[in-house]
């Protein structure tokens, strides 16, 4: 295992609706933001929700997830998993993205019929619908 090498999968909710070029601001922000922490991970953006899973050294990611829980962009913030890594998901992405118009989590989950699935299940669907996403 990497020392040190952790993850966190959270969803929230917007806390107003994005503005033209908001969400593209978030993302360069974001990527610059990792690129410094040697962080790396996925966001996922779908009516009005987010889904971001993020990986990397213990520190940076405590730091990133605390500022994340600052921000007034989130409300209802949900961690979903987090834990030890043994290697990184999304190696070779400072932020991927990805949206509606890509793939819809939400309906993707609805067919998975999550209400019968426990946090950790649910948890794991959509990690794997965040890694099925082509890039």
């Amino acid at each position: 295992m990497s020392e040190g090498l952790e993850y966190s999968l959270y969803r929230s909710t917007a806390s107003r609706a994005l503005r033209a070029g908001e969400l593209e601001d978030i993302l360069a922000a974001a990527r610059a933001r990792n690129q410094a922490m040697s962080l790396s991970g996925c966001l996922h953006y779908e009516d009005g929700l987010f889904f971001q899973w993020l990986e990397g050294p213990a520190d940076a990611l405590r730091e990133v997830l605390g500022s994340i829980l600052r921000d007034d962009r989130h409300r209802d913030i949900a961690v979903l998993v987090e834990g030890a890594l043994e290697h990184r998901r999304f190696q070779d992405w400072r932020m991927r993205f990805s949206d509606r118009d890509r793939a819809s989590l939400l309906d993707w989950l609805a067919s998975a019929e999550v209400s019968t699935m426990d946090r950790r299940d649910y948890a794991a669907a959509v990690m794997s619908f965040l890694q099925s996403v082509e890039a």
